[in-house]
């Protein structure tokens, strides 16, 4: 059994706050794409509304997940989130089926 992490997080930003979020979780993505264990690492915007930002990623297992998700940016920004977010995150665990793109 593998312990693969995986999982596509919905944040819904606050109208007047999206452009802020974007930047900076922008300035995360490849950070997080060079950490131990990161396997893929995906922001992304809806076209149809572009206060939903969604956050597709896979960790090699739920250490590599912890110790990303205990970094001290992403600890103040988990405790500062409301300040960006209409409502709080949707989470959905998933299975990644297919192996990773990212080393093609």
């Amino acid at each position: 059994m593998s312990d693969v992490q995986g999982f596509i997080l919905h944040a819904k930003t606050r109208p007047e706050k999206a452009e802020a979020f974007e930047a900076l979780f922008r300035a995360y993505v490849e950070p997080s794409r060079a950490e131990p264990g990161c396997i893929e690492y995906h922001m992304l915007r809806d076209q149809q509304d572009p206060t939903l930002f969604i956050f597709y990623e896979i960790w090699q297992s739920q250490a590599h997940l912890d110790v990303h998700s205990n970094l001290p940016h992403m600890k103040q920004f988990r405790d500062q989130r409301m300040d960006y977010l209409e409502r709080d995150f949707d989470i959905r665990a998933i299975d990644m089926l297919s192996p990773s793109s990212a080393s093609r």
